[in-house]
C-alpha cells in the first residue's frame, strides 16, 4: 500500500477508533476495497492529515456538513469521533445551529436527535466500563 494510504489509516484510527477501523478492514470485499482505499487516502490520508486545521475544527466541519447535506447515516460515527478530536458538545450544537440557518431547521433538528442519541448511548457506555 502507498504512503498516503498507510497514513490515512493511522489518523482514520486515531479518529475513529481502532474497533471501527477493524470492523470496516473485516467487512472489506473484492467489490468496494477500490472504494476503502479511495477513502482511506483521499479523506483520511489528504484532508484529516492535514495540519491545516485542527481535528476539532474538522470534526465540527464535517458534522456540520453531514447534517447541511442530509447525510445522517454517518452522523452518529462522527458524534462518536468527537471523544477523540476534542469537539465539544457545545461545538456540535454550534456547528448544528449554522446548518438550521444555512441548509434549513428539519436537516439540523435530525442530526440534533442523532446526537443526542449517541451521547446518551456512550454515557451509558461509560458508565458500563
Amino acid at each position: 500500500m502507498s504512503d498516503r494510504y498507510e497514513q490515512g489509516l493511522k489518523v482514520r484510527r486515531t479518529v475513529l477508533g481502532d474497533a471501527h477501523v477493524e470492523r470496516a478492514e473485516a467487512s472489506k470485499t473484492d467489490l468496494d476495497a477500490p472504494f476503502q482505499t479511495l477513502i482511506t487516502e483521499g479523506a483520511w490520508g489528504t484532508v484529516w492529515a492535514s495540519d491545516g486545521i485542527s481535528a476539532r475544527e474538522r470534526s465540527m466541519l464535517t458534522l456540520a456538513l453531514l447534517a447541511a447535506l442530509g447525510n445522517f447515516e454517518e452522523i452518529a460515527m462522527h458524534i462518536r469521533a468527537t471523544a477523540r478530536t476534542g469537539a465539544s458538545k457545545q461545538d456540535v450544537l454550534e456547528a448544528f445551529q449554522h446548518v438550521a440557518i444555512y441548509a434549513g431547521v428539519p436537516r439540523a433538528n435530525q442530526a440534533l436527535k442523532i446526537a443526542k442519541d449517541t451521547y446518551a448511548e456512550m454515557e451509558q457506555e461509560d458508565t458500563q466500563r
